[in-house]
């Protein structure tokens, strides 16, 4: 049996369900495949960003999403770290702001960040699926190939286990059950597929695509526990959402508590020995060493993990292309992860659906690549490993049993900077993008400054219209182009150009006053997700030229 799809993803978790989400908001005819039936209830991926908030709005869920939240409303999103154990008189507090998130930039973004377990965020996204005609869902199957040829691209698919599985698509309003003992393999065929299957993903090996990066050569523990002890006995700290501790001996690496919930829910991760294993280690120790003080504690879950920093050598090969933890893996520092994976599927998802709706060319889709495996290949090297590096240097270098006056000072400093982890600003752009009218010698980089200036490859800020409304409440679907002032030549211009090379165009127009004066330009051209493709104060040359390559049509 064969079934005909514009595109495939394989692999059904949050980033594989947000790209589904975005195509079948645009209309495009998709099928999700995803081994598991429910989300897996592992809470990793709980520090989503601003940025990810704003996907959600755009996405049309993101009041769910904060209700789906588990802990109470207002709660501070935040960490301590503390050095020795959470007993330790050196301790400091941070807020989200780091890496880009938080109080600190909420002023450049449309939505505040959130914190949820991933398996939460998840659930959130697969009721937003069911509401989408376009796309098919087809959980309890996992892929076994992928073949592509010149017109497109074959998944062979089969039952992940015996028992149930179901599938179901929002055109018909129906689910099927079946008995996967009576069913056989299944082919779907795709003008595109997109492997959003994790870290081992099969589709990213069939293409024999390698990753590159630092593999730190250690095993980390995951524990999920209850302890309503340890929750009381946090009470020394001001309320935040979690605790990481440094030591010298463990060369840069954390033993790291987070909160699940507020009262009793908590996960943790530390460096283990490479043997360890949940029949020969008591892991109750490590989080009571961790934590310096005795505390009663049920686990749900311990498992465990290496610590690497790997990105994909390509994001993609003719017809196929991988997202998420396919295609860049590290460990939980920062959380970058999830936000990263969800960037990927909102870049990719508009480009994909311009290509097929026939108003985006080649070049688009390869500029997924050119300008999202720079960010994360940046991240992980400059952010995460590097902070690690910084620790260890940072640990090796003070100690208060050798010079205590000197370690109190420089805990001092390192405690007002915030942890020292990111010097510069993290800021992705994509001012080196071939579709965008970046700088000269522009590049695409995580390394910018937040601004309210409006800027080819960055993102837009979102200010008050004359109106009242906010210009993200504005922006439409396609491009968006934002007139400010006397411009109606201009806009004139943009929607002829448009029109006649059929490129999906929203003008905004409103006056140059108040908040739009912060763009610092009256003629901004976003496209849909939200970033900057060229600006300017008066009517271009040829409008239908800057359209063009914006959407990279020849």
């Amino acid at each position: 049996m064969e079934s005909q799809y514009e595109v495939v993803i394989v692999g059904g978790g949050p980033v594989g369900v947000a790209l589904a989400v975005e195509l079948g908001q645009r209309g495009i005819s998709c099928a999700v495949v995803e081994r598991h039936l429910e989300p897996q209830r592992i809470p990793k991926g709980q520090n989503l960003s601003n940025r990810t908030l704003e996907h959600f709005f755009f996405w049309n869920c993101v009041d769910e999403l904060r209700a789906a939240r588990v802990m109470p409303p207002g709660y501070p999103i935040g960490g301590v770290t503390a050095y020795g154990s959470l007993n330790s008189p050196y301790w400091y507090t941070q807020g989200a702001s780091r890496s880009g998130r938080g109080e600190s930039v909420a002023d450049y973004f449309y939505e505040k960040n959130e914190r949820l377990p991933q398996y939460c965020t998840e659930a959130v996204l697969r009721e937003r699926l069911k509401q989408l005609p376009s796309v098919t869902a087809i959980f309890g199957w996992t892929a076994e190939r992928v073949d592509q040829d010149e017109d497109g691209v074959n998944v062979t698919i089969a039952p992940a286990t015996e028992g149930s599985f179901y599938s179901w698509s929002a055109d018909t309003e129906q689910q099927s059950n079946k008995d996967t003992t009576a069913e056989g393999r299944e082919t779907l065929r795709a003008q595109y597929v997109v492997g959003c299957d994790g870290g081992r993903s099969l589709v990213r090996e069939g293409l024999g695509i390698d990753c590159t990066g630092r593999n730190f050569d250690q095993r980390m523990l995951l524990a999920v526990f209850r302890s309503k002890e340890l929750h009381e006995k946090l009470g020394r700290f001001p309320e935040k959402t979690t605790y990481r501790v440094l030591k010298p001996e463990l060369q840069g690496f954390w033993q790291f508590f987070g909160r699940i919930d507020v009262g009793e829910g908590f996960f943790f991760h530390a460096p283990v020995p490479a043997e360890t294993r949940a029949d020969n280690f008591d892991v109750h120790a490590l989080l009571e060493e961790a934590a310096g003080f005795p505390f009663e504690a049920e686990f749900d879950h311990v498992g465990f993990w290496d610590l690497r920093v790997m990105v994909a050598s390509a994001y993609s090969q003719g017809r196929v292309f991988i997202a998420g933890d396919a295609a860049h893996q590290h460990p939980p520092y920062g959380g970058f992860g999830l936000n990263t994976g969800l960037e990927d599927a909102a870049n990719l998802g508009w480009k994909l659906a311009a290509k097929l709706q026939g108003w985006g060319g080649d070049a688009l889709l390869r500029s997924y690549a050119d300008e999202r495996r720079p960010i994360f290949e940046q991240t992980g090297e400059a952010v995460i490993a590097g902070g690690i590096d910084r620790d260890r240097e940072w640990l090796d270098r003070y100690n208060p049993n050798v010079d205590k006056a000197e370690f109190e000072a420089a805990w001092s400093e390192l405690a007002e900077s915030g942890g020292g982890q990111t010097r510069q600003t993290y800021e992705p752009h994509y001012e080196g993008s071939a579709v965008v009218f970046g700088p000269e010698g522009g590049e695409c980089s995580i390394h910018g400054s937040h601004s309210h200036a409006a800027q080819a490859g960055h993102h837009l800020s979102p200010r008050t219209l004359s109106n009242g409304r906010n210009v993200f409440q504005e922006l439409g679907p396609g491009f968006t182009l934002l007139a400010f002032g006397e411009q109606e030549e201009a806009a004139g211009a943009f929607e002829a150009a448009a029109k006649a090379i059929n490129v999906p165009l929203k003008v905004v127009p409103d006056t140059y006053e108040d908040d739009r004066r912060l763009y610092e330009s009256q003629l901004v051209l976003v496209r849909p997700d939200q970033y900057v493709v060229w600006v300017g104060d008066q009517t271009p040359a040829d409008a239908e030229d800057v359209l063009r390559r914006v959407a990279a049509l020849t």
